[in-house]
């Protein structure tokens, strides 16, 4: 079948005005195919970028056929055809791009017949074969699109070389979303007669769109007679038993499951009408799709995220990512998590104690060993099966701990996020985490059937029977221990197997999860014992909420203090001397954070005269901070490792080695530990990573490789693939800071690459100017920032301390005479913005927008 142009005067179609934005006029056909509905030619319009590749003698080496939904058009699609050719352009390889205007919608003809999902599959194979995509077809749709482009994906799997789904569905059984049952009430009236249903789809975009281009989106849709379309696409919804599209959209539901190509989810989650539960429903159909989600954009993707250089990204990999989780380096025989619980399962000595007033309370091994089995076999006997997500969200201790052990025993995924990423920031991570079960407190069960969290939910304790209706809890752990009291566990999950998702701070933008398997988990407790020869021997105060969990796998008794975990500043030297008191403790595990506040609260040194060794973990420390606490814990080792959430140990100095490394660019966080390596990736003068190098005194992005590092970020697709470098076979992880090695192999930290301030006369990193200015008398700490367009970013100071915008001018010539690089502006604060989780990394982006503004003239700009 040939392609052949219709006749705009014969078909009453057209093809969209100039001046469009974003939009090609030359990238625009007209295509008379046949149709078997009206059984004559009618016209399609098509945006094709084969025309352009040939001028520029690019030879295509596939082609993507990209379909719109509901009430959009192939103008969805501008930014992807746009930015093919620019990579075309730029020599790398030419992929052609199809954007279709479906039948009765967009530009192409009005054909005055109600056409149904299997005859829109239908419409766009006869269309596919007119136009020729050649033998290497990526079938890419959104909203009804992708139930359309699935379609036609199953029918051509001789040409079908990936499927790339955005905000769709095919269950056709599940409950309709609010939106939708309200358009299909409305029906005609609010989507024919009305532009009710387009305007609101319009409205919905995260940020709105522009004027120019919301009325480009309306542009085909002007009369009711040209948005009959759009009625009928509503009414085409299988909404129950019997709809005319049940048939026809249950079969592409089933037939997915069938599909082995390569296929990718790229996700708003801020969409009303297809809600994340479709997300989750696709990927139970397509278990081996690649996902990301895009935090923060909604249900109009394309128009809310880069979904064009996704989708390019996606397609340029030699072979199109599928979910995998990639296995640790070869290491030999690695020990489970749980191994030194049941090695001391006979053991009547403490595990376990926690401080909590007149809660406290103490757990032997052998208490803990059983009731790990028990609430183990009990999760086993109410459906928690292997690969289950299970999200906790209890605070450490007992309870913690056994939940913890429990899922990994029997291979269920534990999903941590902790209390420091506010309502929000969890509400963020547990519905991207999508959990299959909610182990939680009361407040925090009742935050989710507040908003909405899924999953069934566990209570960690006995509840009244009132109380577990009104937070809709199905079971507790007590009830779980005495289910799974004597029955058998499981077999044990593969060293292999996903173990779990852990949530950043979320100080650098949204928490984001990092994936863990039972043998990268294991490596991160055998690098820690390794390195600080923490064994049975050790007792371990946990004043930092992620060494809680670590404790049962050292084999060492732990102890949590009495403190709130989700802010470290709350600990004070009372409550620390108890807990070393509590266990006879010789090693104390806080942030800096948690250390400072335990300093300003009159610690008694002699309360700590047997704690041998303190790490003060979460951000690089300076040597004034150790020099003081070395005065309160007298016989200590001081160290202060160097890590993140994706590698827990990367570097690691002591306090001596601090002053004997003196000042520099940067904190100095000692050489890389025990089989970690560490490179850099040199910056150049845009502060773009270029290369990798191990030469002295060269700064840029750190790159480490480890056994014990992540095994990838969960349902982000693409910030795992920019965070990869070197091969399959040695995978690096791009950790996002800068520094550099110097001579002796040290790794020395600079700041954030997003922080990197780009001036007239080169990059500067914020940390050596922080460092300095915080030698003026009167600054606590200090935040550098650029203000200015990448390039000319001119550097400022924000000193904290006083009450501002503007510093005083004492203080502003104090601080410029230690900085050693002329800086525009100096500004004060009376705190600076941190995380939460740590209370110690500065959120220098939230300070730059703030400084921007204050040197803009807004008059008290929020921060």
């Amino acid at each position: 079948m040939s392609a052949e142009p219709s006749r705009p005067e014969a078909s009453g179609q057209t093809v969209p005005p100039d001046g469009l934005p974003g939009l090609d006029p030359a990238w625009s056909r007209l295509v008379a195919v046949h149709d078997a509905a009206t059984d004559r030619r009618v016209g399609h319009h098509v945006l094709d970028t084969g025309s352009e590749l040939a001028r520029l003698g690019v030879r295509p080496v596939g082609t993507i056929l990209a379909v719109h939904g509901n009430p959009t058009w192939s103008y969805l699609w501008r930014a992807l055809l746009a930015a093919s050719i620019a990579r075309a352009v730029a020599g790398e390889p030419g992929w052609r791009i199809v954007a279709v205007d479906q039948l009765e919608m967009g530009w192409s003809e009005r054909t005055g017949t109600v056409r149904r999902a299997a005859d829109r599959v239908r419409d766009l194979g006869a269309l596919t074969d007119a136009l020729d995509l050649g033998d290497r077809v990526i079938a890419l749709g959104h909203d009804w699109g992708g139930v359309i482009v699935a379609g036609w994906a199953l029918a051509h799997p001789d040409v079908l070389a990936g499927l790339v789904l955005t905000n769709t569905a095919v269950d056709g059984h599940a409950a309709l979303p609010a939106a939708l049952k309200a358009a299909l009430a409305a029906s005609a009236l609010g989507t024919r007669d009305t532009t009710a249903f387009l305007d609101t789809t319009l409205a919905i975009a995260h940020p709105g769109l522009e004027r120019p281009v919301r009325t480009a989106f309306r542009t085909p849709y002007r009369s009711p007679a040209r948005r009959e379309g759009i009625r009928d696409f509503v009414e085409d919804i299988p909404s129950a038993d019997g709809h005319p599209s049940r048939a026809a959209v249950d079969g592409i539901a089933a037939g997915l499951a069938t599909l082995d190509v390569p296929a990718l989810l790229l996700w708003g989650p801020r969409d009303p009408v297809f809600q994340e539960r479709y997300l989750h429903d696709l990927m139970r159909r397509l278990p081996h799709a690649a996902v990301h989600r895009f935090e923060g954009a909604g249900h109009l993707l394309p128009e809310d995220a880069d979904v064009a250089g996704a989708v390019l990204d996606w397609v340029a990999a030699p072979t199109p990512a599928r979910h995998e989780v990639p296995e640790a380096p070869a290491v030999g025989a690695v020990a489970p998590l749980w191994a030194e619980v049941e090695a001391r399962a006979d053991d009547d000595a403490p595990a376990l104690v926690e401080l909590h007033g007149a809660r406290s309370r103490s757990v032997t091994w052998r208490l803990l060993a059983r009731r790990i089995r028990e609430v183990a076999a009990g999760l086993d006997a109410i459906g928690v099966r292997r690969g289950d997500r299970v999200s906790l969200l209890v605070p450490p201790g007992a309870d913690l701990t056994v939940a913890l052990y429990a899922c990994l025993r029997i291979g269920a995924v534990v999903v941590v996020a902790d209390a420091g990423l506010g309502v929000r920031g969890l509400t963020r991570a547990v519905r991207g985490a999508r959990p299959d079960w909610i182990i939680g407190i009361p407040s925090a069960l009742a935050a989710a059937r507040l908003l909405g969290w899924p999953g069934v939910r566990i209570a960690p304790t006995g509840l009244p029977a009132s109380a577990r209706v009104a937070i809709g809890v199905r079971h507790t752990l007590p009830d779980l221990a005495r289910r799974g009291r004597g029955r058998p566990l499981p077999e044990a999950p593969a060293m292999g197997d996903l173990a779990a998702v852990l949530f950043t701070s979320g100080s650098t933008g949204p928490a984001k999860g990092v994936r863990y398997t039972q043998a990268r988990l294991a490596g991160v407790r055998d690098a820690i014992a390794t390195q600080y020869r923490i064994g049975r021997d050790t007792a371990l105060v946990a004043g930092f909420a992620p060494f809680a969990l670590f404790g049962p796998a050292f084999g060492c008794r732990t102890v949590v203090p009495d403190m709130d975990v989700t802010k470290p500043a709350t600990l004070s030297a009372s409550a620390l001397a108890d807990a070393v008191r509590a266990i006879d403790a010789d090693t104390v595990f806080l942030s800096p954070a948690a250390l400072t506040n335990v300093l300003d609260t009159e610690a008694d040194p002699a309360a700590f005269d047997g704690v041998r060794l303190l790490l003060t973990v979460g951000a690089p420390v300076g040597a004034p901070l150790l020099d003081r606490a070395q005065a309160v814990l007298r016989h200590a080792s001081l160290r202060t490792p160097y890590g993140m959430t994706e590698c827990l140990l990367v570097a690691d100095i002591a306090r001596e080695a601090v002053h004997d490394a003196g000042s520099g660019n940067g904190v100095c966080v000692g050489p890389p530990t025990a089989r970690v390596a560490v490179r850099i990736a040199p910056l150049d003068v845009d502060s773009v990573p270029t290369g990798v190098t191990t030469e002295p005194e060269v700064t840029g992005e750190i790159q480490v490789h480890a056994p014990h590092m992540l095994a990838g970020y969960d349902r982000l697709w693409r910030t795992d693939a920019a965070a990869k470098a070197g091969t399959p076979a040695e995978e690096w992880h791009r950790t996002g800071d800068v520094g550099h090695l110097d001579a002796e192999g040290r790794l020395w930290v600079e700041g954030r690459l997003p922080h990197v301030i780009t001036t007239p006369q080169g990059v500067v990193t914020p940390v050596r100017i922080e460092l300095a200015a915080e030698r003026a008398p009167g600054v606590r700490r200090a935040a550098a920032v650029g203000v200015g367009p990448r390039g000319t970013q001119q550097l400022v100071v924000v000193a904290e301390g006083e009450r501002g915008p503007l510093a005083p001018p004492p203080l502003a010539a104090a601080v410029r005479a230690q900085v050693d690089r002329p800086v525009a502006a100096v500004l004060a604060v009376p705190a600076l913005p941190t995380d939460i989780r740590h209370n110690a990394k500065i959120d220098r982006a939230r300070l730059a927008r703030w400084a921007t503004a204050v040197l803009a003239g807004e008059q008290d700009p929020s921060l």
